[in-house]
Parts: C-alpha cells; structure tokens; sequence
C-alpha cells in the first residue's frame, strides 16, 4: 500500500508525526487509528489492520502520541485528555485535506480515548476498540511499583512492553479521573468491540462492560487466544477482515464507476506477505479474498490457491448455467452442486512440443430434485455451456501492460 509521511500540530504545540496508509485504488472512505498506551504507530498489529483496510479502498492514520514514536514533545507531561485532544486534532487535520475520518479505530487505551473523542469527530460513523478497557484508570495496574513515586515526586520512569517511559502525576490523575459511561451511552455511532478472553493486560470483563454500557447498533466479536498487542500475525489478519466486513455496512461506502471495457469493475490483487505468497483480493468495496499456496509449496495456506479460484469460477459458473435453464423451464430441481479438481496430464495433441502438458478440469455435477432422465441429461449438455467452461476451452487472451 502507498504510504505518505503525515505531521499535524499536537495539543502543545509541538508536531506529530504520523502514516497515511492509502489504498492503491479509489479512495473510499478514511480511518483515524489510536495505538495502545505508550506504543506507537508502528506496531505490527496496527500495520497489518491500516493494510488490509487501505485493500478495501479505506485510507488510514495512524499517529504517535505526544512525546512517543517520532513525534515531539514529553510524554511526562501528557494526560488522558490531552491525548483525546491530539485525536480531534487528528481529525481536523484530516478534514483540512478532504479526508475527514468516518472510521474511528483505538487500541487498548488508545480505545478509551477514540471512545471519549468520538462525539467530538463530528464526520465518524462508526468506531471500533481493540482490547479496550472500560476505566481508563484501569492502566495504571501496569505500573503499580512505581506510583507512590510518581506521586511523591511528580514523576518516574517505568518500562512497559520493553519500552521504558516518563510517566507524570497529571497522566495518573487525568485517568483517575475519567468516567467513560457517559460518552459510551450516548456515542451515537455503530460500536464495535474486540476483545480477547485471554488478555492479561485489559480484561475480558471490561469488554463486557462497554457493550452493556452502549445502544445499539453495537457488536462483539472475540479474538480467541489472541494476546493484548495481538502480536501474532494471524490475530491481527482476523481482526483485520472483521473489521473491513463490519466497517462497510456503516460507512455508506460508494463503489467508484466502473473503467470503461470493464462493466463489472477491476478486480485488484496486492502481495500481503512479501516473505511468502499471501494475496489480497478485492474485487470493489464490498468483496475481499485471500489467496496463497500450500505450506509445501512456501505458502502459509491461509488462502484458495489460483487454481482454486480457477477451478471455483468454473464451478459457480456451471451452476449459475444449470439453475438459470432449469427455472426458465420451470423444472423441478432442488438443488445444483458442483465439485471441480484440476491437474495437469500430457497433451496428447502437442506431440511436437514434447512433454507438454495440458489442463485438466474435472467436474462432478450433483443435481436433486424430481428430475426424469431426459432432464437430467439436458441439463449435464447445459453445463457445457458455462462461459467459463467455454473460456476454459478457447484459447484465451490476456494483455499485460506496465503501469
């Protein structure tokens, strides 16, 4: 995906720096991303999510924080507020290029303050939260050794998830201070929430306490075994694709016209995993794939392989064919289905070209209902006449050109 190098003025004064992740195709709708507590906008779960949203046409920002990552500033001197005043701000920013968010995504704390800046991000519509606790004080159980002295002396350096940070007594005071159950009940915007049973860090339970806190329309899906930084990158592809699925029924996202010779649109495929063979396949807004190649082959099999998809064009195409003729005839089929294996054998009419070999498609049509042998044996000639099976059997071309 492209990615643009991105910098706002924060709630200090001080510049932000941040990543707007676009889609290589049309832009349909933006994001706005909050990381978890002292992370930064480079965390891999948070890559892997503005990647799969930017396949599905929907740019994202993801930003550091004051004083975190490569943005300037002291994260001492920060509180929860001020960090839901660097996401307005974000948004502004945003809505001065015409790109005003409507997708509103936070992790972990960062969850908690895209729930109380919200209302205040007039163009949102929807908003997800990632393993997001309900009390933002509920953070400061991670450095409970350290707070007599943060308290006592203004400050005191603690290290959470390998990073060593300054934390001040105004950010432990700001978040003691936050009662969310207000902004929650009156969000106005579809709310989704992610959470993993498992997580050490924020609880299950304040999952539950954010749904029972919002109206509808409001959904929970759990992320399994997932860890609180969903580190594991298949965790982060799940919640990834949820959160593609689920964002599309509210954003109101417009497919763009189709480029003219292709009535049915561009279908678009982007490497996801440049060490292995993993694809993303969108075809529009609304239709998203993964394709790969098995484990024995270099792939991680988290896809249909191309000639699975092949072989499932053929398939669907034959029984579209069979139903479309046996309605039109009004004859009583109850069910079509259509099992395809492909392989490849020696080419029997390519003699000159040695050990050529050609493909084989074999399809296996299951057809119930009330059906006579006379029906029955119609609609198997139907079947030869899919256009896909009749592509198949033509030479085809394909013309290939460098952007």
């Amino acid at each position: 995906m492209p990615t643009e190098r991105f910098t706002f003025t924060g709630h200090d004064g001080d510049t932000l720096s941040a990543r707007l992740d676009l889609p290589e195709g049309p832009h349909l709708a933006t994001a706005l991303f909050a990381h978890c507590f002292t992370c930064s906008k480079d965390i891999p779960a948070a890559r892997r999510i503005a990647a799969r949203l930017a396949g599905a046409g929907i740019a994202v920002l993801r930003f550091d924080f004051t004083g975190l990552g490569h943005s300037e500033g002291e994260f001492a001197n920060t509180t929860f507020v001020s960090n839901v005043d660097d996401l307005v701000l974000a948004a502004q920013a945003l809505e001065a290029r015409d790109m005003a968010p409507k997708l509103l995504i936070g992790h972990s704390l960062g969850g908690a303050a895209m729930l109380a800046a919200a209302r205040r991000i007039e163009s949102s519509r929807a908003v997800v939260t990632i393993g997001a606790p309900y009390d933002p004080e509920h953070v400061t159980h991670n450095f409970d050794d350290a707070l007599s002295r943060i308290r006592d002396e203004g400050r005191a350096e603690v290290t959470l998830g390998g990073h060593t940070v300054t934390i001040g007594r105004r950010f432990v005071e700001s978040v003691a201070a936050e009662n969310l159950t207000d902004e929650i009940k009156s969000l106005h915007r579809a709310l989704l929430i992610l959470h993993a049973p498992r997580d050490s860090i924020v609880g299950i339970d304040n999952a539950a306490q954010i749904f029972r806190a919002a109206k509808h329309p409001k959904s929970f899906v759990t992320l399994d075994d997932a860890d609180h930084l969903i580190s594991k990158s298949g965790d982060a592809e799940y919640a990834a694709g949820v959160i593609a699925a689920w964002a599309t029924r509210y954003l109101e996202l417009r497919p763009p016209a189709p480029p003219p010779g292709a009535p049915e649109g561009i279908v678009r495929v982007s490497e996801a995993d440049t060490e292995g063979f993993l694809q993303d396949i969108n075809a529009g807004p609304k239709h998203h794939m993964l394709a790969d190649e098995p484990q024995a082959y270099g792939g991680t099999d988290r896809g249909m392989s191309p000639y699975g998809f092949l072989s499932a064009g053929l398939g669907a195409c034959t029984s579209m064919t069979i139903r479309m003729y046996a309605r039109r005839k009004g004859w009583p089929l109850d069910h079509v289905s259509v099992d395809v294996s492909h392989d490849k054998v020696h080419a029997q009419d390519a003699a000159a070209q040695g050990n050529a070999k050609a493909d084989r498609f074999r399809r296996v049509i299951r057809l119930e209902g009330d059906l006579d042998d006379d029906q029955r044996t119609k609609l198997l000639e139907i079947a030869d006449k899919c256009p896909v099976h009749r592509t198949l059997e033509r030479s085809a071309e394909v013309e290939t050109e460098l952007e």
